[in-house]
């Protein structure tokens, strides 16, 4: 029996998102004070009353990393460790700070650089985003091969077998989903996103966000954690760097990732920080592994109890 912490990515943010375990626990308000400092931004009035900040990308970024950090940190004091950790997108620098690669103090002042790097990439209106339900990888993929000889789209997200995510021109991803329509794909749902992420037109951003990663500490890692752009473990501290600026370019491969973690056997997944898209994921990609997720304190209850009972 092996548990696995999943971290949640960006669009999982509410406005009120950890407030409860803020209200209950001075370890939790010390580590939204230590995210304060390290951004120059109050944390907690962005996290629980700022509509406006809470769903800008460069604050976003921190505000999740932060929630999820907290509940994670309130699950270890209960005796709820990871035998290995991932996270969607985002969700990877909560699983590098989880695993002791990475300080969660720097992993706030590197997310909010990469959200400000991620929301300045594009100018408005030349890139987007659209989710496919209903369609074969191979379909869209196919799609995507045909639309991108005269405007670039491609797979941002595999998220699970059924659910793809596509990135790319404004162009591109309306053509792609004209066709995948006409592929009778069930739904067809443009994003509400700043910008066409996980696709090669974020390149310059992620150029120089590499130079601010090669100049960050990672440590090895006390358990393994999963790449996004590999679906495998990081095979060591050394190659965080590089991974990571990929990462803003490549395809997330959330399903690969999920399927080899239970290749390696986790048979319990808990998702960590706001919503519960992770845990409708992983149980539309293997039914047979339990999943929980945590976003309040009742939740948080009943997996101690369950952990120790």
């Amino acid at each position: 029996m092996k548990t696995a912490f999943v971290f949640s990515g960006q669009g999982a943010q509410y406005l009120g998102m950890g407030k409860e375990f803020y209200d209950n626990s001075q370890m939790v308000r010390e580590i939204f004070e230590e995210a304060s400092e390290a951004l120059n931004e109050d944390i907690a009035s962005i996290c629980f009353e700022d509509e406006k900040k809470i769903h800008f990308t460069p604050y976003t970024q921190p505000a999740i990393l932060t929630v999820s950090y907290a509940i994670e940190r309130l699950l270890n004091e209960e005796g709820v460790n990871p035998d290995m950790v991932a996270g969607l997108s985002l969700g990877e620098y909560t699983a590098l700070v989880s695993s002791g690669a990475l300080s969660f103090f720097e992993a706030v002042k590197l997310v909010h650089k990469r959200g400000t790097l991620m929301e300045e990439a594009v100018p408005d209106g030349k890139g987007k985003m659209a989710a496919v339900i209903g369609l074969d990888a191979s379909v869209i993929e196919a799609i995507c091969d045909e639309v991108s000889k005269t405007h670039y789209v491609s797979v941002a997200n595999y998220n699970t077998p059924t659910q793809l995510v596509l990135s790319g021109s404004s162009a591109g991803v309306d053509l792609a989903m004209k066709k995948a329509e006409e592929a009778q794909a069930k739904r067809v749902v443009e994003l509400n996103v700043s910008g066409p992420f996980h696709s090669l037109l974020l390149e310059p951003a992620a150029e120089e966000f590499s130079s601010v990663l090669e100049n960050s500490q990672f440590k090895p890692n006390r358990v393994p954690v999963y790449s996004n752009v590999t679906a495998d473990k990081y095979p060591d501290s050394q190659s965080i760097p590089a991974l990571l600026t990929k990462q803003m370019i490549s395809s997330v491969r959330f399903e690969q990732m999920i399927k080899q973690m239970i290749q390696d056997g986790a048979t319990d997944f808990i998702e960590v920080g706001p919503g519960k898209t992770l845990r409708s994921f992983i149980k539309a990609i293997d039914k047979s592994v339990s999943v929980k997720n945590v976003e309040k304190i009742n939740q948080l209850e009943k997996i101690v109890e369950n952990t120790h009972g």
